[in-house]
């Protein structure tokens, strides 16, 4: 019997461009297959969330200003470019 919490497997079908794609990435980022899947959905979840909140937030007070949608925009390209910045990580 496995010990601690193993973790729940999927099994899932993708097209094949996505297929070799993931395997790519992964790769090119020192990660299996599972790990860079697990990071993809994490960002994708977060994402998700973000969006819902932003639906939330404009419901109650309105819609985001050109303004402040150009502000968010910026911030986030900043992030990401940071981000991107980031060494890679490399399996030993």
């Amino acid at each position: 019997m496995p010990r601690g919490k193993p973790s729940p497997k999927l099994a899932i079908t993708v097209d094949a461009d996505v297929h070799d794609r993931v395997l790519d990435a992964a790769a090119a980022e020192g990660l299996s297959v599972s790990a860079w899947m697990t990071s993809a959905a994490r960002r994708a979840l977060l994402v998700r969330d973000g969006l819902a909140a932003v639906a939330d937030w404009e419901a109650e007070h309105g819609s985001l200003t050109e303004a402040e949608l150009s502000a968010a925009h910026s911030r986030v390209a900043a992030q990401v470019g940071a981000v991107s910045a980031r060494p890679k990580k490399r399996s030993a």
